[in-house]
Formats: C-alpha cells, structure tokens, sequence
C-alpha cells in the first residue's frame, strides 16, 4: 500500500510503505478469534497507525485492537490501511484529512523510525499526544517495546501516560528572493547534494552573520530530538530532549572548519547553495523533499507547533541513550551515598 500524506504536511515521499503480506498465515500474522465486551465508549477513542508492510506491526495492531476495544474504548483507524490489518466491525474507518483524529485522546503508532516520523505529522496537525511502539532499529521517539504491548493497552486504558512536549522546526525556502516552499520537522531538515558525483558548495549562517563556506554532501539542521537521527550519524553531538537549542551538521565538509554548531533556540540558521554549484534538494525528516536550485537559500528556525509525546516510562533519558546504543557501562560505581 502507499503512504497516506496529511494535509498540510508539506510534500510527501514517494514509495510504498511495504508490499503487505502474502502467503499462508505465520506465527506472525496468524489471528486470533476476537471476544467483544463492553460497547466503546462515546467520549474515549484511540487512533491506531501501523506500517502494514510489517507481518509485526499486523500482529500487533491487532492486539491492540482487542485490547481495547475488551476495556471499551473505540478505535479509529485510517481506511487506507483497515484492508491489511484484521480489524473486527466495531472499529472506526476514516479517510485521510486533516481533522483525521478528532476527538482522539491519543494517537498509538506501530513501526519503526520512519512509520513514527509519519505519525508526527499526523500529531502536530491535530495535537494529539503521540504513543510510539518500536517494532523497528533503535526507535528513539518510541516509548515502549514490541513486548511491553500488554503494559502500553493498560497504560492507556487506565491513563496512566504523561505528555511532553517536543520541539519542532519550520523551514523556509528562499530563491531570487521569493518564498518557494514552506515545511516544518520534527528531527531535522537536511540540505543535501543531488549528484553523487559532485560537492554542493554552501554558506552556513548563524543569525544574519556568514559562518563558514564549504564544499560537502550538505548540512544537517536539526532540533534536539533529532540529535539522535541523522545528526549523530554526520557527527553531531547529543542533545538531552529537554534543552531548548538548535543544531548545524556539516555532512562531510572538505573543509579546515566545519564543525558541528549548537545554537540558541532563538537563532535562524540559513544555508545558501551557491550560484556556480550544481543544484540540491532538501529533506525534512526524511520523508518531504523538495529540490532546490542553485543560488536557493534554506532559513531554519524553532517551530511554531510542537509536538506532543506520551510518555510511559520516568527513565532519564541517560538510561534511555545507553538502552537503545547498547552503551558498555561496566565498572561504574556512581556517587557515594
């Protein structure tokens, strides 16, 4: 099945999200019978998104489903995708828009990095808190395990979750001195090189003053939550989620100076592709992409919508950080009491 854009979420990518499921049922995606309960209550309704290309996000959605639809609370889930999931009646279909979660108290989410990043957009249009379970790699905006899918039904049935909120960017592209697009993210916007072949030579810029020129693969802009995404991987630093700054990453510069900038949340950060370089395109999150000419100009700034997590678990995000790198933590032996 293809990927389901929400409105207002700017461009989405291309591509199917998996090619479903095929074949005769496995342990994975083998169903099991569904004992109604208590009729759905008309105040309290759930959105479930899953990436049906995963035999696991099948199995687990449809856990998820039993479980509370047994508790009485509705599901509601998007009707592109009730076709590949095993859904009984008393669940809600929908079309895609931008009121697709109204009157949701929450929005559970089922895959990996790529199927949350999806979710987040669905989450900031509405303001639904997002739930995310990690069926995928490292999962750092997920809150709970594939194992954990029993707690992560009681914690919502029972209201057992807080919500926090999470920093966002808005992007602005400039050319001739025009706005040509407008897009937002939540871990970072990337300008990038579109010809492996060749360097994109860019200006970063800090606040209205030049920083450094370069020639590179481009430059990572990224928030705090986004530190552990693509950032890291270009040599980023770590962010804790709670501190309120911006970052720069230069994506392979061939350069003295192109180390990673930390900045105030207040700052504008701008990258601009130079005149005589061959054209790039920018990625916000990895899912919206828009090409950018030479002589473009890439404005970051703090977003003006956040958006909202739930969160089951009070481990700092030190535990959080060791868990999902598998950090070697062997002899420490913390302050004395």
């Amino acid at each position: 099945m293809s990927e389901t854009a929400v409105p207002g979420a700017g461009v989405a990518e291309a591509g199917a999200v998996g090619a479903g499921v095929a074949g005769a049922a496995t342990p994975e995606t083998a169903h099991v019978p569904f004992t109604p309960a208590a009729e759905p209550t008309a105040d309290r309704t759930v959105f479930l998104l899953a990436h049906t290309g995963r035999p696991a996000a099948i199995r687990s959605a449809e856990l998820v489903v039993q479980g509370l639809l047994r508790s009485g609370i509705g599901v509601r889930v998007l009707a592109a995708e009730a076709a590949d999931l095993p859904l009984p009646p008393a669940v809600e279909r929908v079309d895609a828009g931008r009121d697709v979660l109204n009157g949701c108290e929450l929005l559970i989410v089922l895959g990996g990095d790529g199927t949350l990043l999806r979710g987040a957009e669905f989450a900031r249009v509405s303001g639904v808190p997002m739930l995310g379970v990690n069926l995928g790699r490292v999962g750092f905006l997920a809150e709970a395990e594939r194992d954990d899918l029993d707690k992560v039904v009681d914690r919502v049935v029972t209201r057992q979750y807080e919500v926090e909120e999470r920093m966002t960017i808005d992007v602005l592209v400039r050319n001739d001195g025009h706005i040509v697009h407008t897009d937002w993210a939540l871990n970072e916007a990337s300008v990038e090189k579109a010809a492996r072949e060749r360097l994109l030579e860019v200006v970063t810029e800090v606040d209205n003053r030049p920083v450094s020129r370069f020639g590179g693969d481009g430059v990572v802009c990224a928030t705090p939550t986004g530190s552990t995404a693509y950032a890291f991987s270009a040599g980023g630093p770590v962010v804790w989620p709670e501190v309120e700054a911006l970052l720069m990453v230069p994506i392979s510069a061939h350069a003295l100076f192109a180390k990673p900038l930390v900045t105030s949340p207040k700052s504008v950060l701008a990258v601009e592709v130079q005149p005589q370089t061959p054209h790039g395109v920018l990625w916000c999150d990895g899912r919206r992409t828009v090409e950018l000419p030479a002589g473009a100009r890439v404005e970051v700034r703090r977003g003006a919508v956040p958006v909202r997590l739930a969160r089951l678990h009070h481990a700092s995000f030190t535990d959080r950080l060791v868990a999902k790198f598998a950090l070697p933590v062997a002899g420490w032996r913390g302050a004395p009491h």
